[in-house]
């Protein structure tokens, strides 16, 4: 292609990308055609200045540039976000309400979005209910993370008498279909919040899936997740003290852009690496993990206790007989 030689720090650039491509610290793309696109554009840039070489600046320059031509989806999603015609708040603290993190794809742009997940919890006997699922919005790779979830639930709590509770797990203003299990470990942090009654943080994300023992697992496009939520919150309230959790596993992968780095130096941004479920609870609530699995027994408990009345009161034989 006739390109311009590249120095050190655009060879760098070169390099980060690449990386990134293949989703990997510890490897690089095969997939040459979307270097070339790159470089033959950093070249242009390069002549247009009268470089005789590539410099770091010049890739950046050419990658932005092509990150801009394709990203008008997700800035009309942002400016909804922006308007309010998409709820969604960093700061305080909810019950039974959490910010997950998804990635969408459009073309050749893939970028990450935050949604609202939210549980609601109240007696029953139905277990965890999930509201995609019930009006088949759910894939099944979703309805199998909602699954593992209650697995969890009866292994943590119903040692010692059935749960007694309906739950209902929804992604809020989704309209489309959703899958994957990477948001598992948000819907159990709602639903034991709701469970609880101990209020979430707002400025903190999450992403993972669990397994039924509470351990968590990596997902994929962590980098995508992590730029997604970091630039809706940057564009709609001003970056403060916003932060995701994410699986220890995903580390290896992360390949970010310079200004999430640069935040996370300054320490306006986080990212909390975490391998057992506990330890995402206890960022997102400030209390210890045994605290929300005490208050999540004595709620049961009171269902339990509740269903117990209702069933003597409804069969008064059958109570007196036992007496």
């Amino acid at each position: 292609e006739a390109i311009k030689p590249l120095n050190k720090g655009a060879l760098f650039r070169m390099l980060l990308y690449s990386h990134r491509i293949a989703g990997s610290k510890r490897k690089l793309t095969t997939r040459f055609s979307k270097l070339s696109e790159i470089l033959i554009e950093a070249n242009v840039w390069a002549e247009m200045e009268g470089s005789e070489q590539i410099t770091e600046e010049h890739i950046r320059k050419a990658y932005l540039k092509k990150q801009y031509r394709n990203n008008q989806l997700e800035e009309k999603i942002r400016e909804m976000y922006k308007a309010g015609r998409i709820l969604f708040e960093t700061k305080g603290k909810r019950i039974g309400r959490i910010h997950g993190l998804s990635i969408l794809a459009d073309g050749e742009h893939v970028f990450g979005k935050p949604s609202v997940i939210t549980a609601t919890t109240f007696m029953g006997s139905k277990g965890v209910v999930n509201i995609e699922r019930e009006v088949d919005l759910s894939g099944s790779i979703h309805d199998k993370g909602v699954m593992i979830l209650e697995g969890y639930m009866n292994e943590k709590f119903a040692q010692e008498h059935p749960l007694n509770f309906t739950a209902k797990i929804c992604f809020e203003q989704s309209y489309g279909g959703v899958d994957g299990d990477s948001a598992s470990c948000a819907e159990l942090y709602a639903l034991l919040s709701s469970l609880s009654g101990i209020p979430l943080k707002q400025n903190i994300a999450v992403t993972g899936s669990i397994n039924q023992k509470g351990e968590v697992q990596p997902v994929g496009g962590i980098n995508e997740k992590i730029e997604g939520f970091f630039h809706f919150c940057e564009y709609c309230h001003g970056l403060q003290d916003q932060g995701v959790i994410i699986p220890e596993q995903n580390i290896e992968d992360l390949v970010l852009c310079d200004s999430v780095i640069k935040a996370v130096e300054a320490k306006k941004f986080h990212i909390y690496p975490i391998s057992k479920i506990d330890e995402g609870m206890e960022i997102l609530t400030e209390k210890t993990f045994e605290q929300v699995c005490q208050a999540v027994r004595e709620k049961l408990s009171r269902y339990a206790a509740a269903e117990k009345l209702i069933e003597n009161y409804q069969n008064p034989d059958t109570d007196s007989e036992k007496k």
